[in-house]
């Protein structure tokens, strides 16, 4: 989880992180905005770790019905260039699935948290705001894949067929997780996910927006907090082009201890090219006790979020491979996480860059995920 910032006290809860020192100057296609927040991250430094509020993940409060890499951090002095790696040819996909999709487990290592709200389940007046009619496109991808020499056996597959209003989103989608009730990363947001998801047009709706000057957000947990050691990963979204708030799809150690690694792709502001990080694990910064992020490379999409994307992440023994719309963007082999990761899909405020501008309101748009391990 890439750039962030601790909120004032310890809050559970999912999150994104940025932890470099210093950072490259901004390429001509970057915004200004980006050299802004380059400047507070700096000044960022200065605040303290997020690890104890990462470490109480475990205690946060969770909505369920019946259940990195901010812009700005995880890398260190390095060049920006293009992948070198040769594009690997897509997935194949098969006309069924493999296995049926697995029920959500809880990790025997982390207590479930007990919820502390239940789902409402009539609408929420104060966001009525319609999303944008969206026609997703792409087919999910079904069944076993083989991608990089590697056999992918499906388990777990989600199109949002089934159209839910805001606050019956997790009673329509029992497997599916959310916080609920706790601050975001940055401490600006709060995570609401009655007052911000909603499903149509087989499209999972995430309503960035403010009540009452609040900024609600929200982080869902697709397959609930079943854990998967090695994975693949596959999404396809889109996002509005508005400041204030940031996506990023992650793989987050079952455990909660941040000290397990953390695989954040893709990520970024909502208005920039996102860019993928893995924790080097067992790596600290010797001065802030931060952890570093890899590849130190710079590697950003060849396009904005603005459009239908397919973000895919594979994890598999002793490297991470990064791809974009089925082409190879970025891999990495250095200190792979190897303990059991849950999948989250997490939109909050920005970081390092203040409250979200006042009238801030725009949408992120899940087409379908799908979750694969090693056959």
């Amino acid at each position: 989880m890439p750039f962030s910032r601790p909120p004032r006290t310890p809050e559970p809860g999912p999150e994104s992180v940025r932890h470099r020192e210093t950072y490259l100057p901004p390429t001509p296609e970057e915004s200004a905005e980006v050299q802004a927040y380059a400047i507070a991250e700096a000044e960022a430094k200065k605040r303290t770790t997020r690890r104890a509020f990462l470490g109480a993940l475990g205690g946060g409060a969770v909505v369920a019905a019946g259940t990195a890499f901010s812009l700005f951090g995880p890398f260190s002095n390095g060049s920006r260039a293009d992948p070198t790696a040769a594009p690997t040819a897509s997935p194949r996909r098969s006309s069924t699935p493999s296995a049926t999709p697995s029920a959500s487990a809880t990790p025997s290592a982390t207590p479930t948290p007990t919820p502390t709200e239940t789902p409402t389940e009539a609408p929420i007046p104060e966001a009525t705001v319609a999303p944008p009619v969206a026609t997703a496109g792409a087919a999910m991808p079904v069944g076993t894949v083989t991608s990089a020499g590697i056999t992918w056996k499906q388990v777990f597959a989600e199109d949002f067929d089934r159209d839910a209003a805001l606050g019956r989103v997790l009673s329509t989608y029992p497997q599916m997780q959310a916080y609920s009730g706790q601050k975001d990363t940055s401490g600006y947001g709060l995570y609401a996910p009655n007052q911000v998801l909603s499903v149509s047009n087989s499209v999972l709706d995430f309503h960035l927006h403010s009540v009452g000057g609040q900024a609600l957000v929200a982080s869902v947990l697709p397959d609930g907090y079943e854990p998967h050691l090695h994975a693949r990963v596959s999404i396809r979204y889109r996002a509005d082009a508005i400041n204030g708030y940031k996506f990023v799809g992650m793989l987050w150690p079952s455990s909660n201890s941040w000290a397990d690694g953390e695989i954040d792709w893709p990520e970024a502001n909502l208005v920039d090219k996102p860019r993928p990080a893995s924790e080097v694990v067992g790596v600290t910064d010797p001065a802030t006790g931060s952890p570093q992020f890899s590849p130190e490379t710079q590697y950003f999409a060849p396009t904005d979020q603005s459009d239908w994307h397919v973000a895919t992440t594979e994890w598999i023994a002793g490297q991470v491979l990064f791809y974009w719309d089925g082409v190879l963007l970025a891999t990495t082999s250095e200190g792979v996480p190897t303990k059991p990761m849950r999948v989250t899909l997490q939109a909050e405020t920005w970081l390092y860059a203040g409250p979200v501008p006042s009238g801030a309101d725009g949408h992120v748009q899940i087409d379908w995920v799908a979750i694969w391990e090693q056959a």
